[in-house]
């Protein structure tokens, strides 16, 4: 996810957990959203639609200040009769809380460890050093194994692979902590009950990153085809910076207790994390699918192609194909070119042709050994001033124009290593700002692209716009936009070689826009009853539906949406306390015959100018909900039956 002002990330989100899923009667271990079979007695699903519910005001400050859903979930039968359920929002945890270590003991939820997996220890309030925790979970998949081991559960095991971003604050309220402490990742242990679906926390195991050098910045997520969880490394620190300007000598003294000893070219990649039987958990880190600021990562279903979301200024669209299927560890590298006709207005429509340049092909043990043995100016010269020198290169990375050269001999190092320079370089259309989740809609072979905002490198005669890299619009959209990117296969890169996958987008088009208003009545500068700076995006095969969870400084409370992609309905399912951030998406359409989603939120109370006219207000109600703005949600939607109703 993004770090606006405002940089949170997930919720565990259950639907229809606590009753069965399936309506009129039929058996409670079969999921609505799986076919029934049967006559007349067991009608079959059909469609499923979400009622709106309205944005929470100051009338009832206390819906403003904590998780509010007031949504309902109407599913249709092959009867045609309706059943509806009213949505609810239940936590498994807040981060801070002590939760079960599954061996009779307990540990810090979302707690942060060094190197040597000893907890990292916020010493900045005398005689109150505590345990940091995140105020910032973010990716959440939610998965089975094969034969699991976990003993003492009453129902089945359901694992969570949780990981949290980063905490804004130390405890004394003063100091900023962003991109200073290694991010954690947890395996959750839940306990399903087969008799209505609802999920418990048994156990939490801190999965050891010690072996990938520590994680950075963990924001999306998603889940594998295969099952894995796939996680990220946005904002890859800059290794051509000052080590101060990026973080990295905090994030370095943190993990490994000396300040010089992190290497920026560890971070900025792939990790994945496999989940044990025994609801541990493994993690490997994959260098070789780009060093950029990985967010949200699809994989298609052939096991292969991945697209990317990456979340920068002068971002662009990245693809990497696998050598073989369920592997990322070998692939190629690929990023786009946009054509003529390229629009943030869904009511012009139009799409812009996309072409693919191959940036290289390589192995991760081998850009790990490039990463671990090759400095900056090994591979790239880069200078802040026109040289006046024919061997330069102009580009603009990372919202600056530099001028740069490739050293003899480096063009895989800087594919992988120093992938956004070297994309400029190539002439990739890297204009798109902060570009966020992206999902993958199997039936009509549509990817979906969220646009945090469309600003900066996006508009013509900004600085960071490159002429003629086909990413230009007139004026900025603060609020963004969900772009839908067909896919197809047969296709060949700009060198006229075949691109080995049958699910490359061809094309991008605006699917849903933000709508920038003058500030509001509460202080939103966006319309509250639209999407405004979309961040996780995913989407349900069964319900037809692409859920879309807001990282906004422009809403005072971000909202999760559900947005019909037949029936073009959009409705608001749960509002985020004020100054958070809706993250952690994940759709699942069935687990052991029942339906979940799962979302997170981050730093409730994290105050921008947008929230003069609430703070006073909402401010003592989100301490005393949140830790004192240290805690944040990891949690489900639940529902509740009502009657049904006649369609």
């Amino acid at each position: 996810m993004s770090h606006t002002t405002t940089p949170t990330r997930r919720k565990a989100l259950q639907f229809l957990a606590g009753v069965p899923l399936l309506p009129l009667g039929a058996s409670a271990s079969v999921s609505f959203l799986t076919a029934c079979g049967g006559g007349n007695d067991n009608p079959s699903y059909v469609s499923a639609s979400f009622t709106s519910m309205a944005a929470p005001s100051l009338a009832n400050a206390a819906a403003m200040a904590t998780t509010t859903v007031g949504s309902t979930l109407n599913i249709k039968l092959s009867d045609d009769s309706v059943r509806a359920y009213q949505l609810a929002y239940q936590p498994f945890f807040v981060t801070g809380d002590m939760v079960s270590d599954g061996k009779g003991g307990t540990v810090l939820s979302g707690g942060y460890y060094d190197i040597n997996n000893k907890p990292i220890i916020d010493a900045t309030v005398s005689g109150k050093e505590r345990h940091y925790f995140s105020d910032a979970p973010d990716g959440t998949s939610l998965l089975t194994v094969a034969n699991p081991t976990v003993t003492g559960l009453k129902g089945k095991a359901v694992f969570a692979v949780v990981q949290f971003e980063y905490t804004t604050w130390a405890q004394d309220g003063k100091t900023g902590m962003y991109g200073k402490l290694p991010s954690p990742i947890a395996v959750l242990t839940l306990d399903q009950d087969q008799a209505t679906g609802k999920l418990s926390l048994v156990k939490y195991h801190n999965v050891d990153t010690s072996k990938v050098h520590g994680l950075w910045i963990t924001c999306g997520a998603s889940i594998s085809p295969w099952g894995t969880h796939l996680s990220s490394e946005e904002y890859e620190p800059d290794a051509f910076a000052a080590r101060s300007a990026n973080f990295m000598d905090d994030f370095s003294k943190n993990l490994y207790g000396d300040a010089t000893k992190a290497n920026p070219y560890n971070y900025g990649h792939m990790p994945e994390v496999t989940v044990n039987p025994d609801g541990t958990g493994s993690i490997k880190k994959h260098f070789c699918m780009g060093r950029i600021s990985h967010e949200l990562v699809q994989v298609m279903p052939d096991n292969r192609t991945v697209l990317m979301g990456d979340d920068a200024t002068n971002a662009g669209y990245f693809v990497f194909v696998a050598d073989k299927e369920k592997d990322l560890s070998s692939g190629t590298l690929y990023v786009a070119k946009v054509g003529n006709g390229f629009s943030i207005d869904p009511k012009v429509g139009t799409a812009a042709p996309l072409t693919w340049i191959k940036m290289g092909s390589a192995t991760s043990a081998e850009i790990e050994k490039l990463a671990s043995t090759l400095k900056p100016t090994d591979i790239i010269t880069v200078v802040k001033a026109d040289p006046n020198d024919a061997s330069y290169k102009k580009i603009v990375a990372n919202g600056k124009t530099e001028w740069i050269k490739i050293n003899p001999g480096m063009e895989k190092a800087a594919a992988f290593l120093e992938t956004h320079r070297y994309a400029a370089y190539l002439d990739a259309s890297m204009g798109f700002s902060k570009m966020e989740g992206t999902t993958v809609n199997i039936k009509d072979k549509v990817a979906y692209s969220a646009l945090q905002n469309c600003r900066d490198s996006m508009v013509a005669g900004n600085a960071s716009n490159v002429p003629g890299n086909g990413i230009s619009i007139p004026k900025a959209l603060n609020a963004g936009a969900v772009m839908a990117l067909n896919l197809k296969g047969g296709i060949k890169d700009t060198a006229g070689a075949a691109i080995n996958s049958e699910w490359m987008p061809v094309d991008t088009k605006p699917l849903l826009a933000g709508e920038d208003i003058t500030a509001d009545a509460l202080g939103n500068t966006a319309n509250p009853n639209n999407i405004a700076n979309p961040d996780n995006l995913k989407f349900s095969e069964k319900m037809r539906t692409l859920f879309i969870g807001e990282d906004s400084g422009q809403h005072v409370n971000n909202f999760l949406w559900a947005y019909n992609i037949d029936t073009k309905q959009l409705s608001r399912v749960m509002s985020i306390p004020a100054g958070g951030e809706s993250t952690g998406l994940h759709a699942v359409d069935e687990i052991n015959g029942w339906t979940y989603i799962m979302s997170n939120f981050q730093h409730a109370g994290d105050w921008g100018g947008i929230h003069n006219v609430v703070k006073a207000q909402l401010d003592p109600l989100i301490n005393a909900n949140y830790k004192n703005k240290s805690g944040a949600a990891v949690g489900y939607l639940t529902g509740t039956p009502t009657q049904p109703k006649l369609g």
